[in-house]
């Protein structure tokens, strides 16, 4: 793509948090650099690593990657806020440092805002477990479009690394500060009864499962989270919507957690 094309497409800022992400940095950043949309910057947010992930990003000697660093640690749906602000991209999307894309995610995702004028947009994902080496399709069914607020209620399936939201939402709309896991579900959510949001059914991005996934390790803060989240919203936000899949969920999270002790 040609230099006068690439200026002419919208500007896609790719919203990279990093903590300590060393191990599967290189092939997440890659599968920016190797998109076939030409037009992104990478805000690239180093929330006080101690590895290598900085000497890891800054080896890239490429203008659209722009490094900042946490002055102190911070949770992570803050430096979300903290590194949207840094950005100046018409969309933004979000990457962790263990996850990657297909290299026409992006361009997938701008010819469809372009033609139909979606301010949100979600694809379907991969999970590759790397335990087993093996990657599947969580979502097997048609992914829902338009209105879909109950759809998520009763069987979330956004992955924050599909998504590509317009600017102009996150003037009025940010992630709650509070949460440390479900701050992307809360987010979304709220969206979902704003906005028509629109579904991408390949499979264009994949989320890495490992040991070290901060959900799969912090069960009990998990569960915390989810159980406030219902409290605070039942009665408020999602009166007239049906909370049975929530609650659950929940239900399942505090078996998980009884088995866990247990064993």
């Amino acid at each position: 793509m040609n230099k006068l094309k690439v200026t002419n497409q919208p500007l896609v800022s790719v919203i990279m948090n990093c903590h300590n992400g060393e191990r599967y940095l290189r092939q997440s950043i890659l599968s920016v650099i190797n998109q076939t949309y030409k037009n992104w910057e990478i805000i690239f947010w180093d929330n006080k690593s101690t590895d290598q992930s900085a000497k890891i990003a800054k080896s890239f000697k490429d203008k659209r990657i722009k490094y900042f660093k946490s002055n102190k640690f911070e949770k992570l749906y803050r430096t979300r806020n903290l590194a949207i602000k840094k950005s100046k991209g018409k969309y933004i999307c979000f990457l962790d440092t263990d996850d990657f894309w297909s290299k026409n995610k992006l361009n997938s995702q701008i010819n469809l805002a372009k033609k139909k004028n979606y301010k949100i947009i979600y694809t379907n994902f991969l999970i590759k477990n790397e335990n087993t080496k093996k990657s599947y399709l969580p979502y097997k069914t048609i992914l829902p479009k338009g209105n879909i607020t109950q759809n998520l209620l009763d069987n979330y399936c956004i992955g924050i690394l599909t998504i590509m939201i317009h600017r102009k939402i996150f003037q009025q709309n940010k992630f709650n500060e509070r949460y440390d896991i479900i701050g992307d579900f809360d987010l979304f959510l709220k969206l979902s009864k704003k906005h028509e949001i629109s579904a991408i059914q390949r499979p264009l991005a994949t989320f890495r499962v490992h040991n070290k996934n901060f959900s799969s390790r912090n069960l009990e803060l998990y569960l915390k989270e989810l159980n406030f989240w219902l409290k605070k919203n039942r009665f408020k936000l999602y009166s007239g919507f049906n909370l049975r899949q929530i609650k659950i969920n929940i239900l399942k999270l505090r078996t998980k957690k009884i088995i866990k002790k247990v064993f």
